[in-house]
């Protein structure tokens, strides 16, 4: 058997496409250089987390209900990328769809992996301010409530558990960092 460099990839199988993500199944070398083995994962063009700022104080949640865990869930706005759009533009378009704001001010404030084990998603997290309510526009897929919180509640249903969205949990200690740091869009 012929050594090859670890990790690399032998063979890649595109199993299914739905336009957010691809579900793949790569071969690869193992780290002795000779042996292989499968991988199989959701190969993703990325997703987007907004928090919107109604105030100093107050943030814009989102409650829907999550069909693998059959409950509800308390999060912040956000959804995957299809093809061809940024980050950015993402953002914008989920905080409109879900929450019917618009937002004058978007402020980037970093990136993670929401499991790297499974995705090679870069998820990326935005606050945005100056909102204005437009109209909110749902896809099929989605019945959701909008919430009001303060960011004592948020940090109350957070530490209760009441939130336990990964992406929300995430994107709040970004959101924290980003205010130790004294970001302002």
């Amino acid at each position: 058997m012929t050594k090859r460099e670890p990790y690399s990839t032998i063979d890649q199988v595109l199993i299914d496409d739905n336009g957010y993500w691809r579900y793949k199944r790569d071969e690869y070398v193992l780290s002795d250089g000779l042996n292989h083995a499968e991988y199989f994962y959701a190969d993703s063009h990325g997703s987007t987390i907004i928090i919107p700022m109604t105030s100093a104080e107050s943030v814009l949640m989102v409650k829907q209900f999550r069909y693998l865990n059959k409950k509800l869930s308390i999060e912040f706005p956000g959804g995957g990328l299809q093809f061809g759009m940024t980050p950015e533009e993402n953002a914008k378009k989920e905080l409109l769809e879900e929450t019917g704001m618009k937002a004058d001010k978007f402020l980037h404030i970093g990136s993670f992996n929401p499991c790297n084990g499974i995705t090679n998603e870069l998820c990326s997290v935005y606050i945005a301010k100056d909102l204005r309510f437009v109209g909110q526009n749902t896809d099929a897929t989605e019945e959701i409530e909008i919430m009001e919180v303060t960011l004592d509640e948020c940090r109350s249903m957070l530490q209760a558990g009441t939130i336990w969205d990964g992406m929300t949990l995430a994107s709040w200690t970004l959101y924290q960092i980003a205010q130790s740091k004294d970001f302002s869009p």
